[in-house]
C-alpha cells in the first residue's frame, strides 16, 4: 500500500504503545518540531502535542498536526484527559520561563498542567533547552537545571555553536527519551557489546586487519539503549560512526586489548554479552620495531593463532546471557547451522547468529540465522528482526 504524505516508515519499536506528551514552547528551535514529531512516530510513539501561545507564533498548529497526526492542545479548552495516561513528557524546545514555572508550580496553561501531572505521577520528563549562550551560562539557569535534575527531570543540552546552546539532533532527543522511558521497565540489563574489526601490528605503521564495519554492533547497541538497557560498547576498528548518544564506548583495536577490557568488565556484574566483533584468528608473532623499509623485496610474516574470546570468557561470564556471531563462506546452510551449534556447545553460549558471507547485502537472502542451545534455528529476515530477537534473549535472562 502506498504511503500517504502524513505516514512514516516505522524504523524502531522503543516507543511502541507509548503515549508521549510533546510540549512545544517559544524558542526558535520550535521550527524543528515537524522533524521531531515524525522521528518520534518512527519509533512507534502515540503523540499528544501541547503548544504554548509563543510557540504558535513560530510554527503553526496546522504544520504540527500534520507531522504528529495528533490533535494539538493550545488552550484550556483542549482535551486534557489523555494526560492521565502519558508514559513520558518531552519539552522541546524548553525555554527558561517554562523551566522556572515548572519548578515553582505555576499553572499558566495546559503545558504546565501536563508537567504537574507528570511530576505527581513520577512520569519521566525530558527537557531540551535552547537559548543564547549568555542566558544558558547565567547562574540562575544553572540553579534551575540543577534543581530540576535533583527532582528527576532529565535536561538534555545541545552543542555550543554560533553563540548559542542549540538543541541536539532529533535522533539524539528520541534516543534519550526512549531510554529514559524504558529504563523503568523490568528486566533491564547491564550489557556489553563487542563490535568492529581488530588488527595486529606488522610494524609501528602497518597492520594486518580483518573486515568489519561495526554497523551490526552499533545497531544492536542503539536498539538496546533505546529499550532502556545499560550498554557498554567495546569497539575495535569501525568504518561506521557510533551513535552519539551511546553512554560508554571503549576503543580496543587489537584482539589482546579487547580481551583484556572484556575480562576487566566481567567483574562489573555484566548480565549479557553480545559478541559481534570480528576478532582476528591469527596475529603477527613478532611485530617489527619502527617502520620496515619499503622496496626491499618480498616480506614473510609468521602468524600465530590468537585466543578465542568467547572461549576465554567462558568461565568469567558463566552466569550471563551470551550471544555470538559466526560468519562463514562457501558452505551450505545446514553446515552453517551445524557449526553455529558446535560453537554454542564448546563455549557455553546462549545463542549464535550465523551468516554466510555471500548472503550479506543480498535482499533476497536472510539477514541471518539465530541458532539456540537446543540446535533449533530461526530465520532473521531483517536487521530489525535480528535486533528484536537478540533483545528477547537478553531480557529473558540466563536459563539453566
Amino acid at each position: 500500500m502506498a504511503l500517504r504524505d502524513t505516514d512514516v516508515v516505522t524504523t524502531g519499536s522503543s516507543l511502541e504503545n507509548r503515549r508521549v506528551v510533546l510540549g512545544v514552547t517559544g524558542g526558535i528551535a520550535a521550527v524543528e518540531t515537524v522533524r521531531l514529531a515524525r522521528a518520534l512516530r518512527r519509533e512507534g510513539a502515540d503523540l499528544i502535542v501541547i503548544m504554548t501561545p509563543s510557540a504558535q507564533r513560530i510554527i503553526t498548529p496546522l504544520a504540527v498536526r500534520w507531522a504528529s497526526q495528533a490533535e494539538i492542545i493550545t488552550d484550556w479548552d483542549g482535551d486534557l484527559t489523555a494526560l492521565n495516561e502519558a508514559d513520558a513528557v518531552l519539552i522541546a524546545p524548553a525555554t527558561r520561563d517554562v523551566m522556572a514555572s515548572h519548578l515553582h508550580g505555576l499553572q499558566h496553561g495546559p503545558l504546565m498542567m501536563a508537567l504537574s501531572v507528570a511530576r505527581s505521577r513520577d512520569t519521566p520528563i525530558v527537557m531540551v533547552p535552547s537559548m543564547h549562550i549568555d542566558l544558558a551560562m547565567d547562574p540562575v539557569t544553572d540553579e534551575l537545571v540543577k534543581t530540576m535534575r535533583e527532582q528527576g527531570v532529565h535536561v538534555l543540552w545541545g552543542p555550543k555553536e554560533e553563540g548559542k546552546r542549540k538543541t541536539p539532533t532529533v535522533e539524539r532527543i528520541v534516543a534519550e527519551l526512549a531510554h529514559r522511558t524504558n529504563a523503568r521497565k523490568p528486566n533491564r540489563k547491564n550489557i556489553v557489546i563487542t563490535l568492529g574489526a581488530t588488527r595486529s601490528p606488522i610494524d609501528d605503521v602497518r597492520h594486518v586487519q580483518n573486515t568489519s564495519s561495526g554497523a551490526t554492533g552499533w545497531g544492536l547497541a542503539d536498539h538496546m539503549h533505546k529499550h532502556g538497557h545499560d550498554v557498554t560498547c567495546v569497539a575495535g576498528i569501525t568504518s561506521v560512526d557510533a551513535p552519539e548518544w551511546l553512554p560508554l564506548v571503549l576503543r580496543c583495536p587489537t584482539p589482546e586489548s579487547m580481551l583484556h577490557e572484556c575480562k576487566a568488565l566481567a567483574n562489573d556484574d555484566i548480565e549479557a554479552w553480545i559478541h559481534a566483533a570480528a576478532v582476528l584468528d591469527y596475529v603477527v608473532e613478532e611485530p617489527a620495531k619502527g617502520k620496515l623499509a619499503s622496496q626491499q623485496g618480498s616480506l614473510s610474516l609468521s602468524l600465530v593463532e590468537s585466543k578465542k574470546h568467547i572461549t576465554e570468557l567462558k568461565e568469567v561470564c558463566a552466569t550471563a546471557v551470551r550471544i555470538g556471531f559466526k560468519l562463514e563462506t562457501g558452505i551450505k546452510q545446514k553446515d552453517l547451522i551445524h557449526r553455529a551449534f558446535a560453537q554454542i556447545q564448546k563455549s557455553d553460549m546462549t545463542a549464535v547468529v550465523a551468516n554466510r558471507l555471500e548472503d550479506l547485502g543480498d535482499p533476497g537472502k536472510p539477514r541471518g540465522y539465530l541458532v539456540d542451545r537446543q540446535g533449533a534455528h530461526f530465520v532473521l529476515k531483517s536487521n530489525r528482526e535480528l535486533n528484536d530477537a537478540v533483545r528477547t534473549l537478553v531480557e529473558r535472562g540466563k536459563e539453566d
